[in-house]
């Protein structure tokens, strides 16, 4: 998602707004748990003033990450509210813990900036509602095995199973 710096500064004091559908598929590829994501849906506006550009965007889309305890796929929507700063000064030096950013060229690549906000995203865990799959992961391994927990009986330490029978009598009296 490009835009010429040209445009933006055409638009002057009003809000330069977009509206596009990004293809951001190369974080399929990337050491992360995205195992596919649809073209993802960015709507926002730039304000310039100056020499510096912020930009508001949202970002909607979808991604398929493995199940936690399955590994099967499980769909997971998001929505991203997104301010990013720039500065079009020759002269403007990143800082390491600086939130605006340098523009190089004549061209405003919004695309880095998408993808960074969609891998802040990723959730570390999701688990999946589908009775099916959840039948379908394996209940025992070597050195483990899945565990249900059920109700508790009322059971006696047989260290206090004497007191138990005291208790019981004087109940019953």
């Amino acid at each position: 998602m490009k835009f010429p710096l040209q445009k933006l500064k055409q638009a002057g004091d009003e809000p330069f707004v977009f509206e596009e559908e990004v293809d951001i598929r190369e974080l399929e590829e990337m050491k992360n748990d995205i195992r596919r994501i649809s073209p993802v849906h960015v709507k926002g506006q730039a304000v310039t003033h100056g020499n510096d550009i912020t930009v508001t965007f949202s970002i909607d889309g979808e991604m398929v990450l493995p199940c936690a305890r399955t590994l099967v796929d499980v769909t997971y929507p998001f929505e991203i509210d997104a301010l990013e700063a720039f500065n079009l000064s020759p002269y403007h030096e990143e800082e390491h813990d600086s939130e605006v950013h340098p523009v190089q060229g004549e061209v405003l690549d919004l695309t880095p900036y998408i993808k960074e906000n969609v891998q802040l995203e990723i959730p570390t865990r999701v688990f999946s509602n589908d009775n099916e799959a959840q039948d379908a992961a394996p209940q025992e391994g070597k050195g483990w095995q899945v565990v249900t927990e059920e109700p508790e009986e009322n059971k006696v330490d047989p260290r206090m199973a004497k007191l138990q029978s005291l208790l019981d009598e004087k109940e019953d009296e």
